[in-house]
């Protein structure tokens, strides 16, 4: 059997990296779960709303691909085996040309999470526990009680992957000056 040859250090494509299949599944996604909120006989507009839904999905994924290959000197192809590398703590690549594509795609994820960090964090805050400020005001113990809980829960949640991933890129960042 004849092995391909590898272009770089990041070119191997996954299957789930392609377009076709995030469009599929957040169509198959949208389909079900407005499916289940609306009823089954809403499948016309539920196919449509979800294929809207999956075309801007599928854009956004595009444009940001487009975006981190060009900020980064890689392909559109390779982002998504670079951002695997970093969320998997792999070992920074030996070539000294995809070690600065993948130091530039750190730098700038880093970039982008602290940017957005002071005005992400408190406006969720106060959408997440505002409502459940709402919810107490309107008289009902049980629903704010509930929904502060999930306020805790979510913010929590997010804080927590939001640290991790500034901890990952970190690593990956001393990784690869070292």
């Amino acid at each position: 059997m004849k092995r391909r040859e590898r272009r770089d250090e990041f070119s191997q494509p996954r299957w789930q990296d392609r377009l076709s299949v995030i469009g599929l599944a957040a169509l198959a996604v949208g389909l079900v779960v407005r499916l289940l909120l609306d009823g089954a006989e809403s499948w016309p507009s539920a196919l449509v709303g979800a294929a809207l839904m999956s075309a801007w999905v599928v854009f956004l994924v595009r444009r940001r691909r487009r975006r981190d290959a060009r900020d980064t000197g890689a392909a559109p192809d390779d982002v998504p085996a670079m951002e695997r590398r970093i969320l998997k703590d792999g070992p920074p690549p030996e070539d000294p040309q995809a070690r600065q594509t993948l130091a530039a795609l750190v730098d700038s994820r880093q970039r982008q999470l602290r940017r957005n960090r002071w005005w992400a964090f408190p406006l969720l805050a106060l959408i997440f526990f505002g409502t459940a400020v709402l919810g107490f005001a309107s008289g009902s113990v049980t629903a704010g009680s509930w929904t502060l809980a999930l306020a805790v829960a979510a913010m929590g949640g997010l804080t927590w992957f939001h640290l991790r991933f500034d901890r990952r890129l970190s690593r990956m960042r001393r990784r690869l000056q070292s």
